[in-house]
């Protein structure tokens, strides 16, 4: 059987990927045409979309990955970033979504491309910003925790998402949400909670594709 070729990082890494699925071909993130090259091989069998470019270049769009979904005998798997945007797309041509991040795009509870949209280093895919979904994840957890109150909480949503996409880190959100919302007396207990307790909703989704494509292949890598 052909090797999965999976599109990825920077919602995990290639190292932790390769832990969960050693023999996956892991590539970059997807930009325009790398799709439409792997309709056209006929050795591919298995393709995971995770992470696609946003600024760096053009991403590949939804009749790009449709040519790839259509085509026989190839399971196509879409979870955390563009890969749950297009998954939602084209369920009904056969593309298959993994996760969270795809059940919140199906349901209709997140409709903004910018909420998985993030900027990333080239070479590593070291995150150079934070993805508005997994803020909201974070924020939905210090509540939860009674780290922050239910006004902090919708100060800081509010914030990011009103900041551009690139410019979303943590300590410039908390800062302009300081600016904007004075009297916010928790907010500098979530500054120190981030810093030590910062999950990712887009990294467990990418972990579960792996998991979904290390099954198909019975669990053999």
């Amino acid at each position: 059987m052909a090797r999965p070729v999976i599109f990825l990082g920077p919602s995990l890494s290639h190292e932790k990927a390769r832990r969960i699925l050693p023999d996956a071909d892991f590539r970059p993130p997807a930009k325009k045409g790398d799709l439409l090259r792997l309709a056209a091989s006929p050795d591919v069998s298995m393709v995971g979309l995770v992470d696609g470019v946003f600024l760096q270049d053009y991403p590949p769009t939804p009749i790009e990955v449709y040519q790839l979904a259509r085509r026989d005998g190839v399971l196509l798997a879409g979870a955390a970033s563009l890969g749950a945007l297009r998954a939602v797309e084209l369920e009904k041509f056969g593309m298959v979504g993994i996760g969270r991040v795809f059940e919140l795009y199906k349901s209709g509870r997140l409709d903004a491309d910018d909420e998985v949209a993030v900027t990333f280093a080239d070479g590593d895919f070291h995150l150079q910003s934070e993805a508005m979904v997994d803020i909201r994840y974070n924020l939905f957890l210090a509540h939860k925790k009674r780290v922050i109150g239910e006004r902090t909480k919708k100060a800081l949503t509010k914030t990011a998402k009103r900041t551009y996409f690139p410019r979303r880190n943590y300590p410039d959100i908390i800062e302009d949400a300081k600016r904007r919302y004075p009297g916010l007396a928790d907010i500098d207990a979530f500054s120190a909670y981030i810093s030590a307790n910062r999950k990712s909703l887009k990294e467990m989704d990418a972990v579960k594709l792996l998991e979904f494509f290390n099954a198909r292949l019975g669990g053999k890598s």
